[in-house]
């Protein structure tokens, strides 16, 4: 389902810590540079921003990250589409994922995800 104007929610203490283990491990990874920003924590590779955690606010949901792929190929469509935890919407002309954290099992796919965005070029 594609929305657009992504509506913000507020997150959970759950969600602030699940958001700022991602945000530690993704920091680390190469040419990843992280930003405060509007409630969230934007990564960037170089200066491109490829993902959104939440700080204060979710994406559509209290437990949702957002990322975007510049690149898709079929495989990573057909991905994208089979995985319940993730939708699109449209944010300033771009088309962006958000993925549902629901359960702390769920952070190895969030990483998955943000490992495309950080490769697809954001």
């Amino acid at each position: 389902m594609v929305r657009s104007s992504p509506k913000l929610s507020l997150i959970s203490e759950e969600m602030k810590a699940w958001s700022a283990a991602l945000a530690d491990e993704v920091a680390g990874w190469p040419h990843v540079r992280t930003r405060a920003f509007f409630g969230f924590t934007a990564l960037y590779r170089k200066k491109k921003i490829f993902a959104l955690l939440p700080r204060s606010r979710g994406m559509e949901t209290p437990n949702s990250l957002a990322f975007k792929l510049e690149t898709k190929s079929a495989a990573v469509l057909a991905k994208l589409e089979r995985d319940s935890r993730i939708r699109s919407t449209q944010m300033q002309k771009t088309q962006w994922f958000t993925f549902e954290v629901a359960l702390s099992d769920d952070l190895r796919d969030a990483l998955h995800w943000l490992g495309h965005g950080l490769r697809s070029g954001g």
